[in-house]
């Protein structure tokens, strides 16, 4: 029982009541996504840089990351996480715009936490790209990015089009930026940042690091003297590459990083304001905007078909019958928004034929696998298993698998790994390779479509030569081996390996191994970067909900109900549960999220297969 009296059953039932209650009347759900303060921090200072910072604009955005700024001063990236330098330096300069003096005693706390981590010369790129428009960092100290990268064929090492789809739209975008070196003063100095201890990236030449680090000093020499026509027709180029690839909601990607530099290049280009461009892409702005009691906050992308699907296999799961409204409802709005335009997945696929959905409300140019794999699962669920949509989405994902048997999350072999060596990409991951969990929602899918053997055993393979040597998979889009591992093991029972097999009852072993006292499973997002946090962390309800979907899959009963114990018992009233932690992923190591449905959809989906395997019930 949950301390609100609550049986398995009962949790259940009231958690498929809050998650219906969240429906908008359209059809589709989406939670809020939230990361860190550094979106927040620069939607100010693109603003700043515009001239369009309004004073309650910035009250209310400098009184939100006030609130996340913790007790030694710092910022961090996910809840409960170190302090993260290049996050600190970018919400200490947002509150200097606000006002903030640096002798306040927050201030001066992260202040001194800054120079302790090497000062601002430590920080990131782009953290030093922000610095360098407003007069507080020299260009020339920074790594060079010529337009002229987009004149670059896509066969020729270090296109576009090597760099993942997120990188890519930035990379064009600040190519711009790179050539026009603005600067508008602020009014503040960050004296107090630094440590005068800047040393520039060096390596050997045996090495591409190397090797770049010397290209880098080649193309600051050419920075001064560039060929005038070729840079002509490299920044008209790049100029249309990022107005074709707008999207009808004025995002670039739906993301906020090619979103900010595009609207920077496209001013400097010479785009005012009150062009339409400039002007749909700041209220699209708007529209990713959330405040409320505690500020004004950005969100770095929105989630709504993932959300939504999410949301309907978690309702059936929980016994909500395909004809039912909720389910009618939002599996017309999921089938309104497939995606039939080529994206630049077309590049390397130039004969497929397009289909699938995106992760955001529009993001027709970047449709990916993940997303499309689960709305096949989740419309499988419902009366629209057949629809035509779902016939073009499985054929575009059959494409979309990579040389080696696996899926990536949008490109196809997109696996070149000498952007990552780049002086100037040191921004998260760069690439978009085939992954444990992508690749697994797709051999489900491919399981549960059928007629699909060569591609489904390839996949399968896949999954197998990608297990770590401890039993469990590695999470690139959700923290991370619990993530990972219970999606696997999902997928491989589904293909038909026998739970008895090593494969899954090693991941079977891993997930008991790694479950805690309390009946629930965390795992830390250091896990990244440290091994030692692997599979480790407080109970985290959409963790403990994944955990238990995999051990079920497997037909491990025993732990799966201490976790469903765990899950009723911490269930809140409302039917939802608490999670201030962050689960998902967005570039391991580097940016997170915590998506606010997570808590919500997970554990009703564990709930509700729990209650409908053998003997579940009663």
């Amino acid at each position: 029982m949950s301390p609100a009296g609550r049986s398995v059953e009962e949790a259940m039932a009231a958690a498929r009541d809050a998650l219906v209650a969240l429906q908008h009347e359209r059809g589709y759900w989406k939670g809020e996504l939230e990361t860190n303060v550094s979106m927040d921090a620069e939607d100010l200072l693109l603003r700043q840089f515009l001239g369009i910072r309004t004073p309650e604009q910035t009250e209310a955005s400098a009184r939100w990351i006030r609130a996340n700024q913790r007790d030694d001063g710092t910022w961090a990236n996910f809840y409960g996480g170190p302090p993260e330098l290049s996050t600190t330096v970018e919400a200490y300069l947002a509150l200097r715009l606000a006002g903030d003096p640096p002798e306040a005693a927050h201030m001066t706390r992260a202040a001194a936490y800054v120079r302790e981590a090497g000062g601002v010369e430590a920080t990131r790129v782009f953290t030093r790209i922000w610095l360098a428009l407003f007069g507080l960092w020299r260009w020339e100290d920074l790594p060079v990015l010529p337009p002229e990268i987009v004149l670059l064929p896509p066969w020729f090492p270090l296109n576009i089009y090597d760099f993942a789809c997120w990188a890519r739209q930035t990379v064009v975008a600040l190519s711009i930026v790179s050539h026009y070196r603005p600067v508008r003063p602020i009014g503040v100095t960050i004296d107090e940042l630094r440590t005068g201890r800047f040393h520039p990236p060096a390596g050997s030449l045996r090495t591409w690091a190397g090797r770049l680090t010397l290209l880098d000093r080649v193309l600051h020499r050419y920075e001064r003297r560039p060929l005038r026509f070729l840079r002509r027709v490299a920044l008209a180029r790049a100029e249309r590459w990022v107005v074709a690839h707008q999207e009808n909601d004025g995002s670039w990607g739906g993301i906020q990083p090619p979103w900010v530099y595009s609207l920077i290049a496209l001013h400097l280009r010479g785009y005012d304001l009150g062009h339409p461009v400039m002007r749909v892409g700041l209220e699209g702005l708007d529209g990713f905007t959330i405040s409320d009691e505690r500020g004004r906050r950005l969100e770095a992308c929105q989630s709504p078909v993932w959300d939504t699907v999410l949301a309907m296999i978690a309702l059936a799961d929980a016994g909500v019958k395909p004809d039912d409204p909720v389910l009618v409802r939002a599996a017309e709005w999921i089938l309104s928004e497939e995606v039939t335009r080529r994206g630049d997945w077309s590049v390397r696929r130039p004969t497929l034929a397009p289909g699938g959905w995106a992760f955001e409300f529009e993001n027709d140019w970047y449709p990916d696998i993940d997303d499309t794999a689960e709305v096949v699962l989740a419309l499988a669920r419902t009366e629209a298993a057949l629809h035509p949509a779902v016939q073009r989405a499985v054929a575009w994902v059959l494409g979309m698998q990579c040389r080696d048997g696996g899926w990536a999350a949008f490109d196809v072999d997109n696996t070149r790994t000498l952007c990552r060596e780049h002086p100037f990409c040191d921004f998260g991951e760069l690439i978009d390779p085939p992954s444990a969990d992508v690749t697994a929602h797709v051999v489900e899918m491919l399981a549960t479509t059928g007629r699909h053997s060569e591609a489904l055993n390839r996949g399968v393979a896949w999954l197998l030569r990608a297990q770590e040597a401890d039993g469990s998979w590695f999470g690139r889009w959700g923290a991370n081996h619990v993530y990972g591992t219970a999606a696997a093991l999902v997928a491989l029972v589904a293909a038909g390996v026998e739970p008895s097999e090593p494969p899954v009852a090693r991941g079977v072993a891993w997930l008991v191994s790694h479950q805690n006292e309390d009946g629930g499973w965390g795992e830390d997002l250091r896990s990244y970067d440290d091994p030692s946090w692997i599979g480790r962390g407080p109970s985290t309800a959409s963790q403990t909900g994944w955990a238990v979907q995999g051990l079920l899959a497997a037909g491990e009963r025993e732990a799966a109900g201490r976790g469903v114990a765990w899950l009723a018992r911490t269930q809140r009233d409302d039917g939802t549960w608490d999670e201030p932690w962050y689960t998902g992923t967005g570039f391991p190591g580097a940016f997170y999220i915590n998506y606010h449905l997570y808590r919500l959809v997970f554990p009703l989906s564990a709930l509700g297969r729990y209650l409908a395997s053998e003997d579940g019930r009663g």
